[in-house]
């Protein structure tokens, strides 16, 4: 006898205390999959996943393919029944300055209502989420699942396709959950249908062939950061918009995102000018956008009164759905070129790539995902948002598994400050999306199953 809404519910609620603990113990892991850091601590986030799946009943294993260990547990489905991918991350962001963050950020503490420490959104809670679920069901599940949980997400998924493509009849699967994005507001769930894609790249300007005392050439020539500076000008217009020919951008998203409301999630400082044109949401979902995410110079303590020779910027570029990577790496590579000033030398050099997606947010699966966040959320409809963020392997998954349902849900809110210092759960959001999963697990049987 399956089990009903109610059922799931008390389910739930009872599997509560039990599914935060272990999420605080997930949390204390510094897992950072980042070069120059510990990554045993990789490993032992990885056992630590291994464990909860096996706590579940799900047979489960341990993989890598030369980057860092993913997990994957299985359970087959009743007769009849389809199978649901459930993915998530274990990995985490590093935690910047220490002096930005309120209390440690690898122990967890509560704070009016909201879960914080590192990994406490994104995305620890995400893997405790299918946890939660499967725990509401017991024995009585009424799908088959795979949960496949990565270990790099947040360094790139470089190992990821490969992975894939080395277990790709264990993962196939009918629907695939991916809970690695967000909702759009505390009270309010979302269902995320497109996201942008990335290409970060280097740019390194020359002008010297070492560094020269500012006093006696300063004037004629110009120094690195100078040249720099007048390059990274050049990717936008006197209004932000972007200025490479060659990208892909449109307007029309279709969700109000009031600007007062955005400039304090942001955290944008009063008189601060937005920049670029059309709505928010065009800006932040169906635009391209660029951003300078590091410069290589001097640090100010330690400047000598000497021209630069050479500075380097890591630039990253977020691509709207529909945009190809490629073609935009040699869009933004060809304006660098064409725009360095005064003669000098730039080299462009390319670091990662990641494609937008664009999901097809109709069907029985997402009439089933619907119904369970509408309930979830006692009677409010989820939102179909786009995300300014990237998730590039979202579309490895719709080219490896055509015929799947992809639905992208999440545990995060607009104030959960994930990649920041004290990044944060909200507790009661995310008992709604542990129940969420749950009936739709259940909604997804009822509705699939031959």
């Amino acid at each position: 006898m399956s089990l009903s809404e109610t059922d799931l519910r008390a389910a739930v609620a009872r599997e509560l205390p039990g599914v935060r603990a272990d999420l605080e113990r997930l949390i204390r892991i510094p897992g950072i999959a980042f070069e120059g850091f510990d990554h045993s601590h990789v490993e032992r986030s990885a056992e630590a996943v291994a464990e909860l799946l096996r706590g579940v009943g799900l047979e489960t294993q341990i993989v890598r393919h030369g980057g860092q260990p993913a997990v994957i547990g299985r359970k087959v489905a009743p007769a009849g029944a389809p199978t649901v991918l459930l993915y998530a991350h274990h990995d985490v962001q590093p935690v910047g300055d220490l002096d930005k963050w309120t209390s440690d950020p690898f122990e967890p503490q509560e704070r009016d209502g909201r879960l914080y420490g590192r990994g406490a959104a994104d995305d620890k809670a995400g893997v405790m989420a299918h946890i939660a679920a499967l725990r509401a069901f017991g024995d009585q599940l009424p799908v088959g699942v795979v949960v496949f949980v990565e270990g790099e997400e947040e360094y790139g998924s470089d190992s990821l396709d490969a992975i894939i493509q080395a277990h790709l009849e264990e993962l196939r699967s009918d629907v695939i959950v991916i809970a690695d994005s967000g909702n759009w507001d505390i009270g309010e769930p979302a269902l995320t249908t497109s996201l942008r894609g990335l290409v970060n790249l280097f740019a390194e300007v020359k002008v010297l062939r070492s560094a020269v005392h500012s006093g006696m050439y300063g004037g004629p020539v110009p120094d690195a950061l100078i040249t720099l500076s007048r390059l990274i000008t050049s990717l936008h217009d006197e209004h932000g918009e972007v200025a490479v020919d060659g990208l892909v951008g449109r307007e029309g998203a279709p969700v109000d995102y009031p600007e007062d409301r955005f400039r304090h999630e942001a955290g944008a400082l009063d008189g601060l000018q937005l920049i670029g044109k059309g709505t928010i949401t065009d800006r932040l979902w169906t635009k391209p956008a660029i951003s300078v995410l590091g410069i290589d110079a001097p640090r100010t303590l330690e400047a000598a009164n000497a021209l630069q020779p050479t500075a380097k910027a890591k630039i990253g570029v977020r691509l709207a759905p529909g945009d190809d990577p490629e073609s935009a790496y040699e869009a933004v590579k060809a304006h660098l070129e064409k725009n360095v000033p005064w003669g000098a030398q730039v080299e462009v050099t390319l670091e990662s790539l990641g494609s937008p997606c664009v999901i097809d947010a109709t069907g029985p699966a997402y009439d089933a995902a619907r119904a369970a966040f509408t309930s979830a959320w006692d009677g409010t409809s989820p939102v179909d948002i786009g995300v300014g963020g990237s998730i590039p392997f979202i579309a490895t998954f719709q080219e490896l598994f055509p015929q799947a349902a992809v639905l992208v849900t999440g545990v995060e809110d607009p104030y959960a400050g994930a990649h920041g210092p004290d990044e944060s759960l909200h507790l009661g959001e995310f008992e709604r999306v542990c129940v969420a999963e749950a009936l739709l697990l259940k909604n997804v049987a009822d509705t699939l199953s031959k």
